[in-house]
């Protein structure tokens, strides 16, 4: 029960399309084209989800389609578009960013390996919670700059470790995976401290 208590992150690894058929096959398409391109072997493209323990509550984080969810489901934080920026007004183009209490993790049945479990105080458990607010709504599957790199899922989870102080730089997929948009997660989260900077400064 202590051990339940301990407020944490749990970092999972979730493969793309997962228990899925049109979305693991256009992502896959996508990673031969892209591997073909920078002279590589294809690997496997990830999902990354957090599950959140404050201490005495648990939730899901993750950012997924607007569409299709489930009817329970709860905790919506923020909303973007996908694609391009004006598709947004459109409910098949938008996502949510959602810390969902006691919520429901899609697809855990086919993680790739056992969470990456990450301790932290129960200030930074507040923190994150609170900053997710703040979360900057860039469009989906654009490219972010200068990260070169595309806004999604995995730039979501990268942007929220950085803002409690982990350095999401040293997390890497498991061996033979890739998470594109971690980097373009990173680059948000240098913005976001430049721009809190400045703000403190005027």
């Amino acid at each position: 029960m202590d051990a339940e208590r301990e407020a944490r992150v749990e970092l999972w690894w979730l493969p793309v399309g997962a228990g899925g058929t049109i979305v693991a096959h256009t992502s896959r398409w996508w990673e031969q084209l892209r591997a073909y391109r920078e002279r590589r072997p294809p690997r496997q493209l990830l999902h990354a989800a957090l599950e959140l323990f404050t201490g005495d509550q648990r939730y899901v984080i993750e950012m997924m389609p607007q569409w299709g969810q489930p009817p329970e489901a709860s905790g919506v934080v923020a909303t973007g578009p996908v694609g391009l920026r004006m598709l947004g007004r459109f409910r098949m183009f938008r996502y949510q960013v959602r810390a969902w209490p006691q919520g429901i993790l899609p697809d855990r049945e086919y993680a790739v390996a056992a969470p990456t479990v990450i301790p932290l105080s129960p200030a930074q458990a507040r923190t994150l919670l609170d900053t997710l607010h703040t979360v900057p709504i860039h469009t989906w599957g654009r490219s972010l700059a200068p990260s070169g790199d595309m806004w999604n899922s995995n730039s979501l989870v990268a942007w929220i470790l950085c803002q409690v102080g982990i350095d999401a730089t040293t997390i890497t997929p498991p061996v033979g995976g890739d998470a594109p948009g971690w980097a373009a997660g990173v680059v948000a989260a240098t913005l976001h401290r430049q721009s809190d900077a400045v703000g403190r400064r005027v």
